[in-house]
């Protein structure tokens, strides 16, 4: 699914072809999950092939790197210009992009004496497919946001996703959903929460969340459609007496919940802002020069 014989990466400047490339077993980033990446798509519109937010991801990346200490010497515009030629060279249109910053050989705890820049990118449809999910309070927490830097997408910290959701499909459950570490709604492993109760929305603060670049445009989305939206700490409680509720994120996009443990939410999930929302994303980053029809 992510690369054959004729698959080309970009890597530390240069585009190579992926069977080709080889990577140090020494590295801090194999060893020690001391790396940082990013999710990116590019969407097929009537303009060409665009890259939906592309500075602000790399941004974040380089914030990420900055964070925990890892050198980051590559310009964003740099990193932009090398991602269109990449999908350019791999015929891509609509596709999952995957930048990730690695450390090449230190078997020690130190600062990296080396690092790399790769970026791939594939045909990936949406992560969590398009049916309506079925979530449950996972047994894991959030890491404690003074234990780690919680806004950097580090690899390591993705251990605790890959053990929230591996437990939430052996129970049956299509995804989990994790509190933070005093109990508080927190997210999904890789996408953001929304609920809606009495026509409002309501999503957790930052502060125990990764600040999704998803997220973000969705609460610019519900502003423009003047949609009232609260920021704050929420229960489990909370969210058991919301009518609808969704998760997004760059790969899942918007995706709606059907119920989590045994409440279902009772707002058709076509009648929901959930799905006002959903439509207005999937406009923004296929059309992105076309207005929003607010009425």
């Amino acid at each position: 699914m992510y690369s054959n014989n004729e698959t080309v990466l970009f890597l530390d400047g240069k585009f190579v072809k992926a069977n080709e490339s080889t990577t140090d077993l020494y590295s801090q980033t194999l060893h020690y999950g001391y790396g940082a990446f990013e999710g990116i798509r590019s969407y097929e519109t009537k303009n060409g092939t665009k890259v939906f937010k592309a500075e602000e991801h790399y941004e974040r990346l380089k914030k990420s790197c900055e964070l925990v200490k890892i050198p980051f010497d590559c310009t964003v515009q740099e990193l932009v210009q090398a991602t269109y030629e990449l999908l350019e060279k791999n015929n891509l249109k609509n596709a999952y992009i995957r930048p990730l910053v690695y450390c090449g050989q230190n078997m020690s705890l130190s600062k990296p004496t080396r690092v790399s820049v790769m970026i791939a990118a594939w045909d990936w449809g949406a992560y969590l497919g398009e049916k309506l999910l079925r979530l449950t309070v996972s047994s894991y927490c959030r890491p404690h946001p003074k234990s780690i830097h919680i806004e950097a997408k580090v690899c390591g910290h993705y251990v605790n996703s890959i053990l929230a959701t591996n437990e939430a499909k052996d129970n049956g459950f299509d995804e989990a959903l994790l509190l933070d570490s005093d109990g508080f709604l927190a997210e999904g492993p890789g996408a953001n929460l929304f609920f809606e109760k009495d026509g409002k929305l309501f999503t957790p603060q930052l502060g125990n969340i990764l600040p999704g670049i998803t997220r973000a445009t969705v609460l610019e989305l519900a502003e423009q459609l003047g949609l009232e939206l609260h920021q704050g700490k929420f229960t489990r409680e909370d969210l058991f007496q919301a009518d609808s509720a969704f998760y997004c994120g760059t790969a899942a996009e918007v995706v709606g919940i059907l119920s989590v443990d045994t409440y279902q939410f009772p707002k058709n999930w076509n009648d929901s802002l959930g799905k006002k929302l959903q439509d207005a994303y999937s406009l923004l980053v296929r059309e992105p020069l076309k207005q929003l029809n607010l009425n």
